[in-house]
């Protein structure tokens, strides 16, 4: 078992070649470590000087140079950690890094474990559990919106949300309590209605926090979007446009692709991870039906279909069970090969569409030939998940599944008190699902959570970190 008291050490940068790289040092211990292997102008001992202040020289390990370096100096509880820290950026290179934090533990420092550095923040109350997983989510970022969510949540946003209803509860819990414990002086006459409008208003918030989950999850994981059709409308080109490169097979012959074939991308600061499947038809060939199987079953768990039709071909019988599957999921129809003469055209689709309640279904002309129709495509994904500009001023986006987890139950509690108070129950009924809301919400913040669930988070951590 490891110490949460003692010094500990580990490389903050990747472990590859690069410009610099910077080895950190938190624990009480850190300047005396940091000490027995810096070597800088004038034998000055790092010890002796002052706080957040930047240090050239060399580290050295039974006399032998092994880099020369800067080292950064920050004394507690002004760094994140809240404890003395000693940062040393080194060169690059992945030996050199190495043997510096070497150098470190052999005099005392132990190796940092996955997250331990940004659990000490967490523990020593620099931040909350919430800002510690933005951390986490900082770095795992791939996109713009993705960036800017987790940047919010890690100033805060989250915690001020979950503070302000917390603090509601508590106020209610604590008036029931000392009514019950001092009914000749705190009377309760009336208090349920003033209960019941307070919870209804905070089942408001929470509903609105979990509303934003949706939009959260697709900032974070991104839009899986599955590209269908029948074989050869075009949608390993429409693929590969989309891409800006050649990572599909492109033929004249039907049927070319018989497999799944998946690619990330960015798209207006939107990730999709895009599913490019075999064309869908009817077919007694067994290797292609196998491929039509699997486009549908992956376009069953899609968050957003692209159905390719080829505009130079009338529409027939696979179209309409195309049109069939589609109807109620979130689609764009392309109407690909713009270039040629048309044989199906767009007010033929949009009259199918109204049939089946999709007529807001976007409908776009495109070439992936000539590469047309691609900003109106992106202005149209924009539209179906973020319906225009996201704001992360004012607004708070769940991300976190554990959050949305604790949330639900804190809603849960909530709607039982309205219960509560609509039979009639005693106060004390109250309390008790009040409290189990309190919780919940503290499970985000990590005011509530047990050991074990803080040490499972933080595992997941990069090491470093």
């Amino acid at each position: 078992m490891y110490s949460e008291s003692s010094t500990i050490a580990a490389i903050s940068t990747s472990m590859s070649e690069a410009g610099i790289g910077i080895v950190r040092i938190s624990g009480e211990d850190a300047f005396q470590i940091a000490d027995r292997i810096y070597r800088g102008k004038n034998n000055k001992r790092l010890s002796d000087q002052k706080s957040h202040t930047i240090h050239y020289g060399y580290i050295e390990e039974n006399g032998e140079t092994i880099d020369e370096v800067l080292v950064m100096l920050m004394r507690g509880p002004r760094t994140f950690t809240g404890e003395d820290t000693v940062e040393i950026d080194c060169h690059g290179g992945v030996y050199v890094l190495r043997r510096v934090l070497e150098a470190c533990i052999h005099a005392g420092a132990r190796p940092a474990q996955p997250g331990e550095f940004t659990k000490r923040a967490f523990l020593n109350g620099k931040m909350d559990l919430s800002q510690a997983e933005a951390v986490i989510d900082v770095i795992q970022s791939q996109n713009d919106y993705a960036l800017k969510s987790s940047v919010s949540q890690l100033r805060g946003s989250v915690k001020k949300k979950i503070d302000d209803i917390r603090n509601k509860i508590l106020y209610h819990t604590a008036f029931i309590e000392s009514a019950l414990d001092d009914p000749e002086h705190i009377s309760i006459e009336g208090y349920a209605q003033v209960l019941e409008r307070d919870v209804e208003e905070l089942k408001g918030r929470l509903d609105s926090l979990l509303a934003s989950a949706d939009d959260g999850r697709v900032m974070k994981e991104g839009i899986k979007t599955v590209i269908v059709g029948k074989p050869n409308a075009g949608k390993s080109s429409i693929l590969n446009m989309l891409l800006g490169e050649e990572r599909a097979i492109v033929t004249d012959i039907a049927g070319t692709t018989r497999d799944i074939l998946q690619e990330h991308m960015n798209l207006q600061g939107i990730s999709l991870n895009i599913v490019d499947t075999a064309g869908i038809r009817k077919t007694d060939d067994r290797v292609e039906k196998i491929g039509v199987d699997r486009a549908l079953s992956q376009a069953k768990e899609a968050d957003l279909i692209i159905y390719v039709v080829d505009s130079s071909m009338p529409l027939d019988d696979n179209d309409r069970k195309i049109f069939q599957f589609i109807t109620g999921k979130k689609a764009i129809i392309l109407l690909n090969k713009s270039d040629l003469e048309r044989r199906t055209g767009e007010e033929q689709i949009r009259q199918m569409c109204a049939e089946r309640g999709m007529k807001d279904t976007p409908v776009i002309s495109v070439s992936a030939k000539e590469e047309e129709g691609m900003e109106e495509m992106e202005h149209a994904v924009k539209e179906l998940f973020y319906h225009g500009d996201l704001s992360f001023n004012s607004e708070v986006y769940i991300t976190n599944a554990r959050h949305k987890h604790e949330l639900e139950r804190a809603y849960g509690s909530l709607e039982k008190v309205l219960e509560s108070i609509r039979m009639d129950m005693p106060e004390d009924f109250y309390s008790i699902d009040l409290m189990d809301a309190y919780e919940s919400l503290g499970n985000i913040t990590g005011e509530t959570v047990g050991e074990d669930l803080v040490n499972e988070i933080f595992s997941k951590f990069c090491m470093g970190k």
